[in-house]
């Protein structure tokens, strides 16, 4: 197996190079030809069991309202805080909502672009029913990914050894932060940064993922996964609902896998990915009612390891709408485990809103 570990390597990196002029030209057929043979050389990699355990360290001190969990051997954990330092803490708010009522309730998962997926616009969609049949939606969750924050909460002042990610700010008149989103919405909000958005001589800001509900949110839950190109946060909440004659209660994640391995590009980033969804499913009680979703970056789509490892924990979930994503690919999922006598649609969005991506609709029915 060690001989297959080398091999796939340099075949995978061969096949990077390929890939990147094949981009530029975006040509869908060689693209669609390469995938199957990359996926297999993934699932050729072995990958230890991982345990996790209860942070401690700098981002779980100025986190205390927050359980954090990390999922990542020693030496990992020593680099991710190098992140850490750069970010500010995780923001809650409390919502206007006081009536947890609800006998359906819409949950969107998706990649906002760092601000350029304009999430107003989408509420206002879903408050008057245009992205969810002519119903309106009193009640919904969103699921988000590559949200930012901005301000005092980011640190100025950082170790010189700090880690950071390039800035990505795609510079529309409409991006906001996010938690002046959830506070213009009246909305409640877990946030938990990932990393900086730039190096902080020239930004006051960080981004990560995010969670923004009409309904109370309750025990929050960092999970850091392990460390592969950046740093990533999984942001968990309980949803607290009343429906029909019975209260209820919901977990919701949002998730966001890495889409890179180092210098390599995402290509050969399939055993990462596998990595961090194994650690996932580690962290979350699954056999709870749960729903899942975000940007895994599943460069195979359906066929890909990390795909494939999430659904096998979640063997309810039958997805009918499969359309891409981000160009041509799938990368972004919702996976779920519902109560009884509880019912799921999940379907594409036909808008992208401004990102990159499309939002993933959820319509849950609560009996």
């Amino acid at each position: 197996m060690a001989e297959v570990h080398v091999r796939a390597r340099l075949i995978g990196m061969h096949f990077a190079h390929q890939l990147k002029s094949v981009l530029r030209h975006r040509s869908a057929i060689v693209l669609v030809v390469l995938l199957p043979t990359l996926s297999f050389l993934g699932a050729c990699v072995s990958i230890a069991p991982l345990v996790p355990d209860i942070a401690s360290g700098p981002c779980a001190a100025i986190g205390e309202s927050v359980r954090w969990l990390r999922i990542a051997p020693g030496d990992e954990r020593r680099r991710s805080d190098r992140w850490c330092a750069a970010v500010g803490p995780p923001a809650i708010m409390r919502g206007n909502s006081t009536e947890p009522a609800a006998n359906r309730l819409v949950i969107v998962s998706w990649n906002i672009h760092v601000g350029g997926g304009n999430v107003r616009a989408l509420v206002d969609d879903l408050r008057t029913g245009r992205l969810t049949g002519g119903q309106p939606a009193p009640s919904f969750v969103l699921l988000l990914q590559e949200a930012y924050r901005s301000g005092n909460d980011v640190p100025n002042g950082v170790p010189a050894d700090a880690r950071f990610a390039r800035a990505a700010k795609p510079g529309l008149p409409h991006r906001v932060d996010i938690t002046a989103t959830a506070r213009a919405l009246g909305l409640s909000l877990f946030y938990a940064p990932s990393m900086r958005n730039g190096p902080p001589s020239v930004s006051d800001e960080d981004r990560g993922s995010a969670i923004l509900s009409t309904l109370p949110l309750d025990d929050f839950t960092a999970i850091e996964l392990p460390l592969e190109h950046q740093r990533r946060i999984v942001v968990a909440a309980s949803i607290l609902g009343h429906g029909g004659e019975r209260d209820w209660t919901l977990r919701v994640v949002s998730a966001h896998f890495t889409n890179a391995v180092g210098h390599h590009l995402w290509i050969a980033s399939e055993p990462a990915r596998l990595r961090q969804a194994r650690a996932l499913a580690t962290a979350l009680d699954v056999s709870a009612p749960m729903v899942v979703g975000g940007d895994f970056n599943t460069w195979f789509g359906y066929q890909d390891a990390a795909y494939k490892e999430l659904a096998r924990r979640f063997p309810n979930m039958r997805p009918s709408d499969r359309r891409p994503t981000f160009s041509i690919m799938r990368l972004d999922h919702v996976f779920y485990r519902l109560p009884e006598g509880w019912r799921a649609t999940v379907r594409r969005g036909e808008s992208r809103y401004g990102s990159d991506h499309y939002p993933l609709i959820a319509e849950l029915t609560v009996p």
